[in-house]
């Protein structure tokens, strides 16, 4: 199954359960960099065009070809630019009434420039990093919210989350976790679940039929449901994990890390925000 990144998006698992190259077929996320959806693909044509000469993927050695290196680089650049927009929202604009409104504005926008880049068959770093910069500002001003409220918060959150991503990592390179079809298809079917569940309980809020935030409470049930969302997306930095080994085994296009960068980055911004939320719940309870 693929992941559910709207722009990291999967091609499918060859016959022997390699994972697929990259592709740019859209799905849709949530404004808070959710990267949650599904969609049917194909078959991996890097896997297929190894396949037909009967040998094992190889790092191509010819340039132009996506390499570790490229990834990394292109990586630590959309998150620098979500760092640096997280910074000068935090900066420059003080909680109020007007900043959730700029807040709730970016978020639009960083939604608008990710699905753009998704239905593109190939990757404009521009749309890439303008997505990087307002979704900054999105996660700055939140976080600047939570520290109002819960001090230190967002420093915990930003630990977790790199505690999250570096067991992920660990767990994924020592072979602990094999990144399957059945795999793939468990995991996706539980996202899926969660993001319908999600939305309903979204639903019923908004219409005050559920109250203090549904199965969003600061309670519990509230720890349960952020428990299982970053479970989700360690989970889905799995299938990232593979398709980046799998894209450079098989050379996928050099162009293919800024997606590889993308999506990792649309992962651990999903992984940051269900981090805050599960520390505000429990300083909350302190």
């Amino acid at each position: 199954m693929r992941s559910s990144n709207p722009v990291f998006s999967r091609r499918g698992f060859s016959r022997d359960n390699g994972y697929a190259g990259f592709n740019t077929a859209a799905q849709a996320g949530y404004a808070q960099g959710n990267p949650y959806a599904q969609n049917p693909y194909a078959q991996n044509p890097y896997a297929q065009q190894g396949a037909q000469y009967g040998a094992p993927p190889q790092a191509p050695a010819a340039t132009g070809r996506m390499t570790m290196d490229d990834v990394v680089l292109r990586s630590a650049l959309t998150l620098g630019t979500v760092a640096v927009g997280a910074v000068l929202a935090w900066a420059l604009l003080p909680v109020s009434g007007t900043s959730y409104g700029l807040a709730f504005g970016a978020a639009i926008i960083a939604m608008v420039l990710a699905l753009v880049q998704s239905f593109k068959r190939t990757p404009s770093p521009a749309l890439i990093l303008g997505y990087a910069a307002f979704e900054g500002v999105f996660l700055g001003v939140i976080s600047e919210m939570y520290n109002s409220r819960w001090s230190g918060a967002p420093f915990q959150a930003v630990l977790g989350t790199m505690a999250v991503s570096a067991a992920t990592l660990l767990v994924y390179k020592a072979g602990w976790i094999r990144v399957t079809a059945r795999y793939a298809r468990i995991g996706m079917a539980i996202a899926v679940a969660f993001v319908l569940v999600m939305a309903v309980n979204l639903l019923l809020v908004a219409f005050g039929v559920a109250e203090g935030g549904g199965l969003r409470s600061f309670g519990p049930l509230g720890v349960a449901v952020g428990v299982i969302a970053i479970l989700l997306g360690a989970f889905f930095l799995t299938l990232d994990f593979k398709q980046i080994e799998d894209g450079i085994a098989y050379g996928a296009p050099r162009d293919e890390s800024w997606l590889a960068a993308f999506g990792l980055t649309l992962t651990l911004v999903w992984i940051y925000v269900e981090m805050l939320r599960l520390v505000a719940i429990f300083n909350n309870n302190d």
